[in-house]
């Protein structure tokens, strides 16, 4: 099976616990949201979404999830990930014990220049097939656009993140080794609430 020679890469290529950001200039060592404490969860289990994903999305189906043995963060997180294509696979970063979702990540492989388009075109649908799934009022579309507009932003930037009302995206651009798009659910404050509410 295909997922069992890919877990070392998937361990590999989760969107890394210590991400690095450019400020003024120089490096500098970030840590991961989701790993932070108290790191919120969506209110769904990987299961709970798997199901309503491949409801939603029949020609872009997800297959169940794996737990990923891994002693990094055994204590807080479990992760698991599925493959999708040979160029292509879903992970996730859940809370230990509920399996609820902190960060659910589309990872694309790149692949020879002949096969190139194609498997970015893949990536792009699911990338935005699953922004529909946490931002429903987004039409295939604006789905669509709203992914391309985020890849096009964190061209030539090895992390990106940017907040969008409760969530937060994030790109990790590992070159040869992949890009990984994450969704992760924001701690809204009060002041934010009413301003989005107002």
């Amino acid at each position: 099976m295909l997922i069992k020679y890919l877990l070392p890469a998937i361990a590999l290529l989760f969107v890394s616990p210590v991400a690095l950001s450019q400020t003024g200039g120089a490096s500098v060592m970030k840590v991961a949201p989701y790993l932070l404490p108290n790191a919120p969860t969506f209110d769904l289990t990987i299961t709970q979404f798997r199901n309503a994903f491949n409801n939603d999305n029949p020609t872009l189906p997800l297959n169940e999830f794996r737990a990923i043995e891994s002693s990094r963060d055994k204590a807080n997180l479990t992760r698991a990930a599925t493959t999708i294509n040979e160029r292509l696979y879903a992970s996730a970063a859940l809370e230990r014990g509920t399996l609820k979702i902190k960060s659910l990540q589309i990872t694309w492989l790149p692949a020879k220049s002949s096969e190139q388009k194609t498997t970015k075109e893949k990536a792009t649908e699911y990338i935005a097939a699953i922004i529909r799934s946490f931002t429903p009022s987004l039409s295939k579309q604006q789905s669509l656009e709203k992914t391309n507009k985020l890849l096009n932003d964190s061209r030539n930037k090895r992390y990106f993140s940017q907040n969008d009302g409760p969530l937060r995206y994030v790109i990790v651009d590992n070159g040869d080794k992949g890009l990984t798009f994450a969704v992760e659910p924001i701690k809204l404050m009060l002041s934010d609430t009413l301003s989005n509410n107002g």
